[in-house]
């Protein structure tokens, strides 16, 4: 007979999550997982795998709590490149406010850390990328239909500025203590929407 058991996974999943995002995959150990999961080696494994599996786990599950709102406020009716200002804007100040800017983006962290050697984490991190980047071009193309956005302007070229900008903005976030430079910068690409 199957035991039963005897921890919720979805929130040893989340745990997992914040964990890693906050050390890092390599800084993480097995015993920090068991210590901060609260469970036994052998239940994660027998419910997430090794190490790497649990963490494209949780990185999967981060990339499923993004998604819908970032949707929602870049595919809402009415006006569209406000949206997209207030996305980039949100990036600078998250990406410089003390209790994030030492975290970081879970994606963006991943990229840097795991980016140049782990296939399976490149895909996630590029799935990630490339529904930030669709999302934003699906508004700005939106803004430009309505006349919010010059005609002259590449919608696509733009999002991929924008998207590589807030990546660039966690990073400098996570380093610099002077939020003007983010915060510059942002304004900076803004200007590139009038």
């Amino acid at each position: 007979m199957a035991r039963t058991k005897e921890f919720d996974p979805d929130a040893a999943l989340q745990a997992a999550l914040e964990l890693f995002w906050q050390r890092g995959y390599e800084a993480t150990s097995m015993a920090d997982l068991v210590e901060r999961l609260g469970i036994g080696r052998a239940s994660i494994y027998a419910t997430f795998g090794n190490k790497h599996q649990l963490y494209l786990k949780a990185l999967d599950r981060y990339g499923e709590r993004q998604h819908p709102r970032l949707t929602d406020e870049l595919s809402s009716p009415g006006p569209a490149l406000p949206a997209v200002r207030e996305l980039v804007r949100r990036f600078a100040e998250e990406s410089t406010a003390e209790e994030v800017r030492l975290s970081g983006c879970f994606l963006t962290n991943t990229a840097a850390e795991l980016g140049p050697h782990d296939p399976d984490a490149t895909r996630r991190v590029e799935a990630g990328w490339e529904h930030l980047e669709t999302l934003i071009h699906s508004a700005l193309t939106r803004a430009q239909a309505q006349g919010e956005l010059p005609a002259g302007r590449d919608p696509r070229a733009l999002a991929r500025l924008l998207l590589v900008l807030m990546q660039g903005m966690r990073v400098v976030g996570k380093a610099s203590r002077d939020p003007g430079r983010v915060r510059d910068a942002a304004e900076q690409a803004l200007a590139l929407l009038d």
